[in-house]
């Protein structure tokens, strides 16, 4: 599977590692090349592009045209939502993940047809189910 991930922080350098380590094809970018540096592997068998994943022309430079798959997770909601929509309704990307922190903005982008997560959901279920309430 070919898979642009857009956002270098923690949650995208380990799931592009996880994904290479597993053979998928991974291309991930971000705004600066230092977070490449910072999160990274030295191992890392994936492409690394510096740019805007709200930007037309640098999600083509990261090959989002044959792209099977698109995953927003940088620290923006609307950055995310934004990247998550032209992924889906200009590219066509087949499957397109969103992550949100808001939970409110996370059942919206959802009934608009997005495939969201939030971390923010997702942590205080597990916390929850932890505390045995």
């Amino acid at each position: 599977m070919k898979v642009l991930i857009m956002g270098c922080g923690r949650v995208g350098a380990q799931l592009a590692v996880t994904l290479d380590r597993a053979g998928h094809e991974v291309t991930i970018m971000d705004l600066t090349a230092d977070a490449f540096a910072r999160r990274l592997p030295a191992d890392f068998g994936g492409r690394v592009v510096v740019g805007n994943g709200i930007d037309i022309d640098a999600l083509r430079a990261a090959g989002i045209e044959e792209a099977d798959a698109f995953v927003a997770v940088t620290q923006g909601d609307n950055r995310n939502v934004m990247a998550a929509q032209i992924a889906q309704h200009i590219f066509h990307v087949p499957k397109v993940v969103c992550r949100i922190y808001d939970p409110i903005r996370e059942e919206i982008y959802h009934t608009l047809g997005i495939e969201t997560i939030s971390p923010t959901k997702v942590g205080a279920e597990l916390l929850r189910k932890a505390l045995g309430a």
